[in-house]
């Protein structure tokens, strides 16, 4: 094996269980674009043997984590256990609800929350006024951090060192055709974001929908999540979208500011 792996599936640094990062990368191959998948399409998803994957299905299917029909695969419910010790020992989340709520009645349109995790948002809380993606957007929903409003919110704010290594690791991928795909327009894009203090992504994620984004802070400064509002194209032009929307973003990313850095 590589990396001085041994037959246990330790390797790397010598106490690094390689199994368990397989079988985690079948775990992470689900989401919104691949809820059910066969073993083909698993193996490819995580970059895996179809042996290896089928190993791996078959004992999360023993465990309660996967179901199967004998073709396709899906998570169960109980894979939200891996996730909940994370979230539910957030307060970022119970501090953002009812001020997501308040915006979201406000300016009428769908509110939330989300953190940086490597290349992508995490949707850590939300209110959904109607179905405005062909995904359906929950607690714990990922999309890639560079095509989105909170994404670039975060990226914006932080460091051009990090920023510069994130986007050299991330495969920027054409979502749809406004999608911004190269690094320097990215970069550029961001340098705006941070000047201007908010970020407005027009399609690129899906087509028909807009979304605004504000950095929240945490004690130290450094951004620790985004707010959204995101609506859809027919709601009328970007200029009278930002007017209605940005003040009220701005305000209610403040008081989330506020709240969160009470938190003890």
């Amino acid at each position: 094996m590589s990396g001085g792996a041994t037959e246990d599936g330790e390797g790397r640094q010598g106490e690094f269980v390689q199994s368990l990062e397989r079988g985690l990368a079948v775990i992470r191959a689900f989401g919104a674009g691949h809820p059910a998948m066969t073993l083909s399409e698993v193996a490819r998803e995580a970059g895996l043997s179809r042996a290896s994957a089928r190993r791996f299905l078959h004992t999360l299917v023993e465990l309660g984590y996967v179901a199967t029909d004998g073709r396709s695969f899906a998570l169960r419910p109980r894979a939200l256990e891996l996730g909940y010790a994370y979230l539910s020992g957030l307060t970022l989340p119970e501090v953002a609800q009812p001020h997501l709520e308040a915006l979201s009645e406000q300016v009428g349109e769908s509110t939330s929350v989300a953190v940086l995790d490597g290349a992508d948002v995490v949707y850590v809380a939300r209110v959904a006024t109607r179905r405005i993606m062909s995904a359906a957007i929950q607690v714990g929903t990922r999309f890639p951090a560079y095509a989105t409003s909170m994404g670039r919110a975060v990226l914006s704010a932080r460091d051009d060192e990090v920023r510069d290594d994130l986007l050299a690791r991330t495969e920027l991928l054409p979502l749809t055709p406004w999608t911004l795909t190269s690094p320097d327009a990215l970069r550029a894009e961001l340098a705006r974001v941070r000047e201007q203090g908010y970020a407005f992504v027009d399609q690129e994620l899906e087509e028909g929908l807009r979304s605004l984004a504000v950095a929240v802070r945490g004690a130290d400064g450094e951004a620790v999540a985004a707010v959204n509002v995101s609506a859809p194209v027919r709601r009328g032009d970007v200029d009278t979208l930002i007017a209605e929307i940005l003040p009220p973003l701005r305000a209610t990313a403040a008081e989330i500011e506020a709240d969160f850095q009470r938190v003890p």
